[in-house]
């Protein structure tokens, strides 16, 4: 059992909502416009008509009902069906780092620390806007932290790898303080032009603060008795997207919007084959640290969709879930990736009393698995 407590947490919601109604309007424009265009070619049998999409079938799917973005324009227009992204001159801040930032000062306030008490930054997410320097570099920079930054990704498990590594960080001495930040900025990934995945993620960022016990001041200290991190490769969740993409012979414009250069899941492959790990990973778990679930008084899992999130909490539990034992957000924010997990528990924690136990758990692409018990000090 180590020492080292989350003092803190932080929450950052973009500016603008997009809800299932609009998008549903705009890819149904979207799908008249492309069956008309391409008549001829659906009529012979060459093509696929595009199907409508539907409010029913998004929430059915997936429990979303909404998104936040941080840019709507371009998303609902049926002649784009992507974000109108400025480019953004390299001496301002990124879109990410000012994410980022955002969180991170709540989670500073939350643990009553200055940034010159942070002296390693993990930016942490499924996606990065570009590969150098590293966005937690910058964020280091605007924050006022010392110490050293680096950024990692391991998809959805992103937020529990990184705060894993930030007590890894602590432990070994390397670091006193840390900040995990989250920010998620997935609607640029999205194929908005895509029945099967254009509703699933929304942008948002979160952040932790992640200390030795010893030295926390914040009011809301939860201390990590144990974590488990796990990856198993698989293709079901891709993307391959990359800078690659612009070398390949005979490149056209079109090519960057053919579906592998968004997210891609092959979805009961993944039920499938990635639910019962993970059920297995926490009954292990919490075997080795001699706890029963009936000990564990919240789950805030991860924010895939809520078939996912009801298959792994009944199958830990024994039983159907009653919402306070696994809140879930994901029919506000949608799915954010890494930081999903991190909202559930930075909006549902305040109610602990000490010595309530709780598993913060995500899982995602890779496949990739952490989980991480913890309990209210």
């Amino acid at each position: 059992m180590s020492d080292v407590v989350i003092s803190g947490t932080g929450l950052f919601t973009p500016p603008y909502v997009v809800t299932n109604e609009e998008l549903v309007q705009a890819y149904n424009a979207y799908a008249d416009m492309y069956n008309k265009t391409n008549s001829e070619a659906i009529n012979s049998g060459e093509e696929e008509a595009l199907q409508h999409s539907t409010c029913e079938f998004i929430e059915k799917a997936s429990g979303i009902k909404q998104r936040y973005v941080m840019i709507k324009d371009g998303i609902l227009d049926k002649e784009r069906m992507m974000p109108l992204v400025p480019r953004r001159p390299d001496d301002v801040l990124s879109i990410t780092a000012e994410m980022a930032i955002a969180a991170g000062r709540e989670a500073l306030s939350q643990a009553n620390r200055k940034p010159e008490d942070i002296d390693l930054v993990i930016y942490g997410a499924s996606t990065s806007q570009r590969p150098w320097p590293a966005v937690a570099v910058e964020v280091q920079q605007a924050l006022g932290c010392g110490g050293y930054a680096f950024d990692m990704t391991v998809a959805c498990s992103t937020g529990t790898f990184g705060i894993s590594t930030a007590v890894d960080a602590i432990l070994s001495g390397a670091a006193t303080c840390a900040l995990i930040v989250n920010p998620e900025y997935a609607s640029p990934q999205i194929n908005f032009r895509d029945r099967d995945s254009h509703f699933i993620f929304g942008d948002v960022a979160t952040a932790c603060i992640v200390e030795k016990q010893q030295t926390a001041s914040g009011e809301n200290l939860f201390r990590i008795i144990d974590r488990k991190l796990k990856t198993h490769f698989s293709n079901n969740i891709r993307t391959n997207a990359s800078y690659l993409t612009r070398a390949e012979p005979n490149i056209t414009f079109e090519r960057f919007f053919e579906q592998d250069q968004f997210f891609i899941q092959q979805g009961r492959k993944v039920f499938k084959e990635l639910l019962p790990m993970i059920c297995s990973l926490v009954k292990n778990q919490l075997m080795s640290c001699e706890l029963n679930i009936s000990e564990i008084r919240r789950m805030w899992l991860h924010q895939a969709n809520i078939n996912m999130n009801m298959f792994v909490a009944r199958g830990l539990l024994g039983r159907a879930p009653e919402p306070h034992e696994a809140p879930v957000v994901l029919d506000e924010y949608a799915n954010t990736a890494s930081a999903g997990s991190i909202i559930a528990f930075h909006k549902y924690k305040g109610d602990f009393n000490p010595g309530d136990k709780g598993i913060l758990c995500s899982f995602g692409a890779g496949y990739s698995i952490g989980s991480l018990i913890m309990e209210k000090l």
